[in-house]
């Protein structure tokens, strides 16, 4: 059996309730409109994926919710769990820019490897590394989007300095086909340097090209650019992996985080 990378680990994280799914799936957040002029309210879809928002396997949370114009967070406790996916309504009742999230959840705990180089293999069934040590894992994984009535606003984009997070710089409701996007990229609160981002297209279910070509690297400071081809819905993935916190049921994480977002022409 030939080595598993931690990026296919890392995807499967959550998926405990669905033994035997593929374990490239991704978490993600879908809002049916990104812009909704004067709507009050925006229709969500959660899932996990192979394919850009193709839901495979239902998104489960006790922490969906809605941070506002001025930072209001609002819980969102009316979810549908169909097998497949989640589906709910978040209500924008101001105008302004919305986050929209899954808040972070605990996934699937697993065995790697790791070497003193810093590679992770999955430990299960795999030749031992060079000085590698097995350790346990958990996943994390956190889903966002960001809509926007009226006027975008920037308080909801602000970082809540916990987790795994982006925090952008280009607003997302300024993200153009052909033109750069800013991000940065932090963990509680510090920025994370020599990351990479898959960036996935959703025209990629037909057209064949599900992702954007090119290697995308966080610098020193945890920012980069995305630089979306044509005009459509993407999803950013980014995966961390580090020790986990003081009392911690295993003692390393698996961070995942998605944002989706829309480039316009």
């Amino acid at each position: 059996m030939g080595r598993l990378s931690f990026a296919a680990l890392t995807g499967a994280g959550l998926l405990t309730a669905a033994p035997g799914v593929a374990l490239a799936h991704m978490p993600f957040m879908l809002p049916n409109m990104f812009d909704l002029t004067d709507r009050d309210h925006v229709t969500i879809q959660a899932g996990f994926a192979e394919d850009p928002f193709i839901s495979e396997v239902v998104m489960k949370s006790d922490a969906f919710h809605t941070q506002g114009p001025g930072g209001a967070v609002a819980p969102i406790k009316d979810v549908t769990y169909l097998r497949d996916l989640a589906v709910f309504e978040a209500q924008v009742p101001e105008k302004g820019t919305y986050r929209i999230s899954s808040g972070e959840r605990f996934g699937r705990k697993g065995k790697m490897y790791k070497s003193a180089a810093g590679e992770w293999v999955i430990g299960e069934g795999v030749e031992k590394p060079a000085s590698a040590q097995l350790v346990d894992v958990q996943s994390m994984t956190l889903a966002e989007a960001y809509v926007t009535r009226g006027s975008p606003t920037k308080d909801a984009l602000a970082p809540t300095g916990k987790s795994l997070e982006l925090r952008p710089i280009t607003h997302p409701s300024e993200i153009f086909a052909a033109q750069p996007a800013t991000f940065e990229l932090l963990f509680e609160g510090k920025p994370v340097a020599g990351a990479n981002v898959e960036v996935y297209r959703s025209a990629g279910n037909y057209d064949g090209k599900k992702k954007i070509d090119g290697q995308i690297t966080t610098d020193a400071a945890g920012r980069f650019s995305i630089t979306a081809p044509d005009a459509g819905t993407y999803l950013a993935l980014i995966r961390h992996r580090t020790a986990s916190p003081a009392g911690a049921e295993t003692p390393y994480r698996s961070y995942s985080y998605t944002l989706t977002f829309e480039a316009t022409e």
